[in-house]
């Protein structure tokens, strides 16, 4: 499974420790997050994609982050969670690409990331209700996620053309409801900042 092309479209949704929004998404990194240190859950929805041959569509995700100060210099923590309903060569493309030894867009984790928690496989689901992002991995994440309207009170608050590395637009949002317990930590960031964007990643 090694330098084989892979690409997936869907749905990511991010809930971190931030009092406001992200700084790292303006400063790409070059700002501390609000507390000094970040600690984020993200869920994915894949509605298309594969890793070579092995098909990846219709699988959810979830990722869980920490990373002790400014984003760019590294030492990340990061544990994967993978859709029960995946194969177990899904599951192997799938850690492979979020540990970055795929290459491309995620090609970044295998630098900045220094330990790895592991691979769980368990049953998830991703919603969507109105706006709200409902995001659930049973006994582990209780996730929704609302965007934040803009001045047009009908539309979201929306960064565009941006450089962040996983989307150029960002949909500006806040946790509702944000507790996550796993691998010995225990969070929650409800009313604090989060991300809504799509999920459009590939390579090597």
């Amino acid at each position: 499974m090694t330098d084989q092309g892979w690409a997936m479209k869907g749905e990511l949704v991010l809930s971190c420790n931030c009092t406001v929004f992200c700084p790292c998404v303006l400063s790409l990194g070059s700002h501390p997050p609000t507390e000094g240190y970040c600690q984020t859950w993200a869920g994915f929805r894949i509605d298309a994609g594969h890793f070579g041959e092995v098909d990846l569509s219709g699988l959810n995700l979830g990722l869980i982050m920490e990373i002790p100060g400014y984003m760019s210099r590294g030492n990340w923590t990061a544990g994967l969670f993978i859709d029960k309903r995946a194969s177990i060569y899904a599951v192997k493309a799938l850690t492979k690409i979020f540990t970055g030894k795929a290459g491309g867009t995620t090609s970044l984790l295998s630098i900045l990331v220094g330990k790895f928690l592991g691979v769980e496989q368990v049953p998830i689901t991703y919603e969507t209700r109105d706006k709200t992002r409902i995001f659930q991995i049973p006994k582990i994440i209780d996730g929704a996620v609302t965007p934040i309207a803009g001045k047009d009170r009908e539309k979201d608050t929306v960064i565009t053309n941006s450089e962040y590395w996983i989307a150029p637009e960002i949909i500006v949002a806040r946790s509702d409801k944000s507790k996550m317990r796993a691998f010995g930590r225990n969070w929650n960031f409800a009313g604090r900042s989060a991300e809504i964007c799509k999920l459009d990643w590939r390579g090597p």
